[in-house]
């Protein structure tokens, strides 16, 4: 079954944060508020920004997260590990700062998970995208045996791993192969892959079975984020070939923002504009 989310702080005024933050100071509210227009979820943010204040990061915070999901209705299925694209190890200039880096980015993402299994989460999502975008073969064998050995650590995993990344759609899949791991899966979004010039039917039919999750946003080719509907996404196509490969997961608002304090209003409508394609599909 098909469920509705939107990615953390698009019912919260940016003010000057950018298109992405962690709402420190409206998170609460923000589940209050998708009940309300219709959603079932919030996908997470976890960033290095005053990480410390994320309440993913401690005990009480994850205590009052689940209060929410329990009052609300609203779900937490999913968390985007932004803060990898802020320190990637494997951009590190010397072998001393990459070991620093690589233990770092261990113990953060480890705590993570921790978070998650406490609350029932049962996806990361890992963006190798902008300033952590993986560009070489040596780039791919770096992070392929970070992530590889904190899956081997963890035994009986339970917490599926979604790579985002630039990769074309047959590369992503062998990548993702390389992994040998069932809990490696990769995360689809509209926008990005538009913006690369990627045939979404071609897309979406070779990573069949191993896209975990999807961010809907539009975006013009080599070009920003624009309002859905008016950017290179062919969404009759993406949404018939979602029918033919059944697909049941999460779709995820990471849409353009419109104007400041019209949050809700914005947000109302980008889940109204995807709902009618469900509906007209017969997803």
């Amino acid at each position: 079954m098909i469920t509705y989310g939107m990615m953390q702080g698009r019912l919260t005024e940016p003010k000057g944060r950018g298109i992405q933050f962690f709402p420190f100071e409206n998170w609460k509210d923000e589940f209050k508020i998708a009940r309300q227009i219709g959603l079932d979820e919030i996908e997470f943010i976890f960033d290095y920004e005053n990480y410390k204040n994320n309440p993913l990061w401690s005990i009480d915070g994850i205590e009052e997260i689940r209060t929410l999901i329990i009052e609300t209705g609203i779900r937490v299925n999913s968390i985007c590990f932004d803060y990898f694209m802020r320190k990637p190890f494997f951009k590190a200039n010397n072998t001393i700062e990459r070991e620093l880096l690589y233990q770092e980015n261990k113990m953060f993402l480890e705590k993570i998970m921790g978070a998650s299994r406490d609350l029932g989460i049962k996806l990361i999502e890992i963006p190798l995208v902008d300033s952590s975008v993986i560009k070489n073969s040596e780039e791919k064998e770096m992070f392929r045996e970070f992530l590889y050995n904190i899956i081997e650590q963890q035994g009986d995993n339970d917490i599926f791993f979604g790579l985002e990344t630039d990769l074309p759609p047959l590369e992503l899949r062998e990548y993702i192969g390389s992994f040998n791991s069932p809990f490696v899966k990769a995360n689809y979004d509209t926008g990005n892959s538009s913006a690369l010039g990627y045939d979404v039917y071609q897309e979406i039919t070779v990573l069949k079975g191993l896209i975990f999750n999807i961010h809907i946003k539009d975006r013009v080719l080599n070009g920003e984020t624009v309002r859905l509907g008016s950017g290179n996404v062919d969404f009759v196509s993406f949404f018939k070939v979602l029918k033919e490969i059944n697909y049941d997961g999460s779709i995820i608002l990471q849409a353009a923002r419109g104007e400041d304090g019209y949050e809700i209003g914005t947000v109302t409508g980008q889940l109204n504009f995807i709902k009618e394609y469900v509906k007209n599909f017969n997803i």
